[in-house]
């Protein structure tokens, strides 16, 4: 498998959907300051992305001037269902290193869903990607940034009045326009 068309994809999203629309404000400095690290695993099983996730958590250990890391998987758990039940086993994997305070898993896929909401409703689109990923943070340096933005909390509820202001339509072209042409 050829990782850099994954890359490609998944920076172009981080540009021109989390960064452009602002939906994560700390997304930004740490790109232009290349200190996010992009990874595709070939792994088509749950315990192959479960050893991926073990070797980058281990990375970061070993690797400050990493701050973040988005650890794509086109491979494997592409239903959001599955996906979503793994995130326990991840977060299970986290428990069993002893990494629960040291770092955090943000969860993107190309179907995901809140609970309460339909497939379809645009507040989804906050979470989308376009692969499944996993996003592997530093706990210090999330509080960091945290402690010097104002109002952390309105994030979320910001993000998605933005989504439902530009619409369904306008959110699924730029999910789109990420993706290589097949």
């Amino acid at each position: 498998m050829n990782p850099q068309p994954y890359i490609e994809a998944t920076r172009q999203w981080l540009e021109s959907v989390v960064i452009d629309l602002n939906l994560c404000p700390f997304a930004k400095r740490e790109l232009v300051k290349e200190r996010i690290r992009f990874v595709v695993t070939e792994a088509r099983t749950e315990d192959a992305l479960l050893m991926a996730l073990h070797d980058e958590l281990r990375g970061l250990d070993t690797d400050d001037s990493v701050a973040t890391t988005l650890l794509i998987h086109p491979a494997v758990l592409q239903d959001f269902y599955q996906y979503n039940e793994f995130l326990g086993d991840a977060d299970g994997l986290l428990a069993h290193l002893g990494y629960e305070g040291t770092y955090q898993i943000a969860s993107f896929h190309p179907d995901y869903q809140f609970g309460g909401t339909e497939p379809e409703d645009v507040e989804n689109y906050t979470n989308r990607s376009p692969y499944p990923m996993l996003h592997l943070l530093r706990e210090d340096q999330l509080a960091e940034v945290i402690d010097s933005y104002p109002d952390t909390e309105s994030i979320p509820e910001v993000n998605v009045n933005k989504v439902r202001a530009l619409g369904l339509e306008h959110m699924r072209a730029l999910l789109s326009r990420c993706l290589p042409e097949e």
